[in-house]
């Protein structure tokens, strides 16, 4: 999942599923357990078709990242 999760950030269990050929309970259990630790982060709010997030990693990729200001 870990790999999975680097190469795209965003994922719903439902892809991690096919991705990966783990069951589904054992997927959910891991992004729960995942989420937290503060992780991965749960981005719709929603009961079904979730999609999960992995901010910290996206957090190291975007740093240094922000524009600088005054430069034209």
């Amino acid at each position: 999942m870990h790999e999975l999760l680097q190469a795209q950030p965003y994922l719903t269990s439902n892809q991690l599923v096919a991705r990966t050929g783990l069951t589904a309970p054992t997927v959910n259990a891991a992004l729960a357990d995942l989420e937290r630790l503060g992780i991965v982060e749960e981005v719709t709010g929603r009961k079904r078709g979730r999609v999960f997030a992995y901010r910290g990693y996206l957090a190291i990729l975007n740093e240094g990242t922000t524009p600088l200001q005054g430069m034209s």
